[in-house]
């Protein structure tokens, strides 16, 4: 019997790789991208009461009533946009599943999609397994900006979509209303879909801005955009997110996701929507505090921070003064020796393309940071 090989990423992902190494050999686990500390005590709270109250059936398949009233709420507060709950809003059990969905309501075999690499590892697969081709281009190091010119180069007959990703994931790197812009004139004049992974859109340090594509008028009329309640309230097991698009784009992701999943998760979108509404100190400050004290924490050991993280989870180093092997290798072996698993950058790369970087997660407790940092002080 042969089975299909719907997309060319055939080998085990490097975030189970990595993490199944730092078990082996009891190591610190900054490769994959999740909190080790507790979610708040009201939240755990909500969804106790959530069971208890009755809330465990199914959900309607775009999400409770008042789940997507909260999120329209919380949109209109932070970015000044209005959404329809009814016609513009879908939840989702994660951002990664909207990601797919959507690329499911609107590539056929044959189109391209344009992806930005160093890229979110599940974009490439989903576009393959839609029968679309990926076409990359990559971003700029180290700042890892983009090169507009080159994505124009790259738009043919063939361009569908182009995904986007602010925050990033796995540099950190936070785009301008300037990037908004050029990406608007590109896609002027043409059909392309964007989708707009905007998963740590709440982890913005030093001051800085996000600037989500709602607030674009222009590009906004043909978006997709993907947000994840994990990174915002440190529950990424929870697996809970949602979609926003016109309702033309909604109808046709809710196609294909009445099919999928049909009803995400009850008890936690009563836990959520509750706890949209706590007094909560901003997820920003508590992560920039960890960013801070880990890039303090690394400032004596022989890696070095080409720039600082300015979003999401991650932050980026190179091991140049320690080796010249390459990033996976340097990774397994850091891992096996010293006790600190990382993920290489090469991960992110669908041609493997190496500068020798390795990606740590800081979004963990002060004492897990401090001591990992002990044990990369030792490297040699």
């Amino acid at each position: 019997m042969q089975l299909p090989q719907k997309h060319s990423n055939t080998g085990t992902s490097i975030f189970a790789v990595m993490s199944g190494l730092a078990t082996q050999h009891n190591a610190i686990n900054l490769s994959q991208g999740f909190p080790d500390f507790n979610i708040d005590d009201r939240l755990a709270a909500a969804l106790s009461e959530a069971a208890m109250k009755g809330y465990n059936q199914y959900a309607p398949m775009p999400g409770l009533p008042m789940f997507r009233n909260a999120i329209c709420a919380d949109l209109k507060t932070r970015y000044g946009v209005s959404v329809d709950p009814d016609t513009e809003l879908t939840i989702t059990p994660g951002a990664t599943y909207g990601i797919f969905t959507a690329f499911t309501a609107i590539l056929v075999p044959g189109d391209e999609v344009i992806v930005l690499e160093p890229a979110y590892d599940s974009y490439v697969p989903n576009i393959e397994t839609n029968g679309a081709r990926a076409v990359v281009v990559p971003l700029m190091a180290p700042g890892f900006g983009v090169d507009w010119d080159r994505v124009k180069a790259t738009v043919s007959p063939r361009t569908k979509a182009i995904i986007v990703n602010t925050p990033h994931n796995p540099t950190g790197a936070v785009w301008s209303m300037d990037d908004w812009n050029q990406l608007a004139a590109i896609v002027r004049d043409t059909d392309i879909f964007i989708l707009s992974d905007e998963v740590y859109e709440q982890l913005i340090f030093d001051g800085g801005r996000h600037y989500s594509v709602l607030q674009h008028d222009e590009l906004r009329a043909r978006s997709f955009a993907l947000y994840s309640f994990g990174k915002v309230f440190n529950n990424t097991g929870w697996k809970m997110g949602y979609c926003v698009a016109p309702p033309a784009f909604t109808q046709a992701f809710r196609r294909i996701h009445q099919f999928l999943c049909f009803s995400v998760n009850t008890p936690a979108q009563y836990a959520l929507t509750q706890h949209l509404a706590d007094k909560l100190q901003p997820i920003h400050e508590v992560m920039q505090a960890k960013r801070d004290l880990f890039l303090s924490l690394l400032s004596d050991t022989p890696f070095t921070i080409h720039q600082p993280a300015r979003g999401s989870y991650f932050q980026v180093a190179s091991y140049e003064r320690i080796s010249d092997l390459p990033d996976k290798e340097f990774a397994i072996w850091l891992t096996e020796n010293y006790g600190v698993a990382t993920i290489p950058l090469s991960a992110f790369y669908s041609n493997g393309h190496d500068d020798k970087l390795i990606r740590f997660c800081f979004a963990k407790k002060e004492e897990t940071l401090t001591e990992a940092a002990a044990r990369l002080r030792q490297v040699r």
